[in-house]
């Protein structure tokens, strides 16, 4: 499934000024057929782009030999010992023997080297366990959210769809691996070949690694208590058509105080500028990877013109809504997602 790494020649990148990138695809017994296949798809559809091997990859394990994965799928992987034959980026797939292995420690190694780590979704969970006092935010699958709120303190995690400590990238994996993965080699590609990328791998849009994962908020419930969640959730579904914080809490069936409150010390908000930021998150979103007219989008998220939508957009984001669409370049990680090409 692999392609060896002596295919990749340096001279042949000179005119490119940036030298072939291996990357590492760590696999245990169980792995994510669905994350695996994702990850060596986008970089060889990467390549066909680039009408170049830019990139190549090869499979390592605790446990070297072959390993079968969740769908039947088979990879030959070579040992990972320690700080040997480090490649430019190591990807922990996830699956139901992602525990926090060996890997753990070769993963270690890489982030002393400022080299990329990606782990992903059981993966990611493993890792989050295993790091008492992460550096920055963290995140994996959805369900596995909940779990870790309840039996332990993690201040850090976050429902996103990735997140960058120092180095190491935790993610939700599943099917948003190929998004992460364009993001990832994005910066060796001008931006009609992002575009180009994303359309040969069928995707309607490119989310942000900041994006929510799919489940709002509100479908956490071991976050928030019984009627708070109920309050997120009834706010989620009518961002278009927004409701007064008196029909929201004559739904609910908590007065505007104890709504006041509760806000207060879970979000260190009000009900209504929460309300209104999921409003403006949403037509973020909908600006960024969507070609819809302003005024739909300011009517899908119950702002009565373009111009509150642009006000709201730019007290919260900086910048207006023309500025956000006409951007040149296209930058799916919010963080720093490679090191320098050397």
């Amino acid at each position: 499934m692999g392609k060896p790494d002596n295919r990749f020649d340096v001279a042949a990148a000179i005119d490119i000024q940036v030298r072939s990138r291996v990357i590492e695809i760590h696999v245990a017994k169980g792995f994510s057929g669905l994350e695996l296949t994702s990850i060596t798809h986008v970089l060889a559809t990467a390549n066909t782009l680039l009408e170049r091997d830019l990139f190549s990859w090869r499979y390592s394990t605790d446990t070297p030999g072959i390993i079968a994965g969740d769908q039947g799928a088979l990879v030959r992987a070579e040992p990972a010992i320690g700080d040997h034959r480090l490649a430019d980026m190591m990807v922990v797939v996830g699956g139901k023997g992602a525990a926090a292995g060996k890997w753990l420690a070769r993963a270690r190694a890489m982030q002393r080297k400022a080299r990329t780590v990606v782990v992903l979704s059981d993966a990611a969970t493993a890792y989050i366990q295993a790091t008492k006092a992460p550096s920055g935010r963290v995140t994996t699958h959805w369900r596995d959210i909940t779990n870790l709120v309840e039996t332990g303190y993690h201040p850090k995690l976050t429902t996103h769809l990735s997140e960058n400590s120092d180095g190491i990238i935790t993610a939700a994996g599943a099917g948003a691996t190929l998004e992460l993965m364009v993001g990832l080699v994005a910066p060796y590609l001008t931006s009609p070949q992002v575009a180009e990328l994303g359309n040969h791998l069928l995707l309607q849009t490119l989310r942000k690694s900041d994006a929510e994962q799919p489940k709002g908020m509100a479908d956490n419930e071991g976050m928030f208590d019984a009627r708070l969640t109920k309050v997120i959730r009834l706010m989620e579904d009518t961002v278009n058509d927004p409701l007064s914080m008196d029909e929201i809490t004559a739904r609910v069936g908590v007065s505007t105080r104890h709504l006041e409150r509760v806000f207060r010390t879970t979000f260190n908000d009000t009900p209504a500028r929460f309300y209104k930021r999921l409003r403006v998150k949403r037509a973020r979103t909908m600006i960024e990877e969507s070609l819809l007219p302003m005024i739909d989008i300011a009517i899908a998220c119950g702002f009565a013109s373009c111009t509150t939508m642009a006000k709201a957009v730019k007290g919260e984001y900086g910048v207006t809504p023309s500025k956000m669409r006409s951007r040149k370049s296209i930058q799916l990680l919010t963080y720093e997602g490679r090191q320098t090409a050397r």
